[in-house]
């Protein structure tokens, strides 16, 4: 027997099944996905992870269904709306960064509360908003709260096994990202209400806001008492206890941003969550400008594009896990690459058709293969790195952000394009950005067109180089041996083949 495979026997917790309500592997991570159980610490972090990520897309897409009202409340140009939409999105590209990081120190459970508690108010004091000014600025502060989907993901990946990863981080997200649809929904409504109830319209849109601010910071104490940043227990009682090691946060960092598989994922990644952003912000006005609806219908449409995600998303990381037990990792990168090219051709033909019918029904083929490459991006992310995980996380998640950032300034902010022209444009932009991921190569599994490395890189070999050997001896690398043990799935069926031929 290796000597790796006798340290990682020995790591192993006996009785796994007795101590969690799903089976685990030698992580305790979950290797089953049981999505409407509430057994601690696995499914409950799933459910408050998605919640908490759900509060903050409200929040931060409250304003959207509502801009025709305040824009005539506030005088509003639509380059001040397109100023407020970048911004928006702008303000989680550091903040994504900065959580993933967060979560490799501190833990999910405190960075995600922490981010939801920080940026709180700012959704009550869009209530007082009453210049171009203060509007851009609270719609840029409240963005911060979308790098929740950082420790969302982050968390996921710290409670479920290889197998069914990509499930639980595409389930989780894509929950929470529904949020972007509820709130084209929940906001006209709560306005309308406000307005019967006999508040006049410019006030009405004002106290609106109140609600999902109140949501957003309940469900931050819920994280606070009821979560747990992995199986074991929380970071903080883990490392008192010696349990898990203190890590040095430049080599973290440095670990995570020399890994070029985490640069080209931030881009594709800014090339299906930049889009869905994107779409989040500009579809309710542009169905209520360019077919004349109102303001409730043209919610209920722009509400479509967001409500696919509780099932596409989903379906992306199942996708990738499926594709996986067949094909291994290079099976993840096809599906990818396949699903992100047919959201951009989508996009293209959603800008030239002209018809309310077909618009709506190409609109939402586009939503659900976009937002099914969301899920099957992270199907990928968590094998990147296991030891800047959260760095990796952050790269990709602001990589999204910034696409949704650099795609508004191009073609939705001021009078340059025509908002159907600029989503044609846009559709080319997904399919051109969606390329790189053919550049995508793990030498222990493979790439798109190429097979592992002839020099029989391990999975072991690919995850312990993140270590030096100083730290190797002080036994820092015993969660990465464990990871790469569990990772084996990822050479895909003839992998698996080719290794009990091996040991027998």
């Amino acid at each position: 027997m290796d000597v790796r495979d006798s340290t990682i026997e020995s790591q192993q917790p006996n009785n796994n099944n007795n101590k969690f309500g799903l089976p685990v592997d030698s992580e305790q991570k979950a290797t089953e996905f049981r999505l409407f159980s509430v057994s601690k610490p696995h499914m409950r972090a799933f459910h408050l992870s998605w919640i908490s990520f759900f509060s903050c897309f409200v929040s931060s897409f409250a304003v959207p269904p509502l801009t025709p009202i305040i824009r005539d409340n506030l005088n509003l140009t639509t380059t001040d709306i397109g100023n407020a939409g970048v911004a928006s999105v702008s303000g989680a590209v550091l903040a994504r960064f900065l959580m993933g990081t967060a979560c490799d120190l501190f833990g999910p459970r405190l960075a995600s509360a922490s981010i939801l508690l920080l940026t709180a108010p700012a959704v009550f004091f869009t209530s007082t908003i009453s210049s171009p000014t203060s509007f851009l600025l609270l719609r840029f502060f409240t963005g911060f709260s979308l790098a929740t989907f950082v420790s969302t993901q982050f968390w996921m990946s710290s409670m479920f096994s290889a197998p069914v990863v990509g499930s639980a981080n595409g389930v989780a997200a894509g929950w929470g990202n529904l949020g972007g649809g509820v709130t084209q929904l929940l906001m006209p409504l709560v306005f309308g209400l406000i307005r019967d109830i006999g508040a006049l319209k410019f006030t009405a849109w004002r106290i609106a806001f109140f609600i999902p601010a109140l949501f957003q910071m309940l469900t931050a104490f819920c994280v606070l008492l009821f979560g747990q940043d992995l199986p074991d227990g929380n970071f903080h009682g883990l490392k008192k206890s010696g349990e898990k090691a203190k890590d040095d946060l430049s080599r973290v960092l440095l670990c995570g941003v020399r890994n070029y598989r985490g640069w080209i994922l931030a881009l594709t990644y800014g090339y299906c969550y930049g889009v869905e952003l994107t779409m989040d912000n500009i579809i309710a006005e542009y169905f209520y400008d360019r077919f004349d609806l109102k303001l409730h219908t043209a919610g209920i449409v722009a509400a479509s594009f967001g409500l696919a995600n509780v099932v596409s998303r989903p379906a992306g990381g199942y996708i990738s896990d499926v594709m996986a037990k067949r094909f291994g990792m290079r099976g993840r990168l096809w599906a990818l690459w396949l699903c992100q090219t047919l959201g951009g051709v989508f996009c293209i033909i959603l800008g030239k058709v002209g018809s309310l019918s077909v618009s709506i029904t190409v609109m939402i083929i586009f939503s659900i293969f976009v937002q099914a490459a969301c899920g099957l991006t992270f199907g990928v992310v968590p094998f990147v790195s296991r030891r800047s995980l959260g760095v990796i996380f952050g790269m990709t998640g602001g990589g999204g952000n910034m696409g949704a950032v650099l795609t508004q300034l191009i073609l939705f902010r001021g009078s340059k394009y025509s908002k159907e022209r600029g989503i044609s444009v846009m559709g080319v932009m997904i399919v051109i950005c969606t390329l790189p991921i053919c550049l995508i190569y793990f030498p222990q599994w493979g790439g798109m067109f190429c097979g592992p490395s002839s020099k029989k890189v391990s999975e072991e070999d690919y995850y312990l180089s993140e270590w030096n050997s100083k730290e190797q001896e002080k036994g820092s690398h015993i969660a990465s041996l464990k990871f790469a043990d569990n990772s084996k799935s990822e050479g895909g069926r003839r992998s698996r083949a080719i290794r009990r031929a091996t040991r027998s």
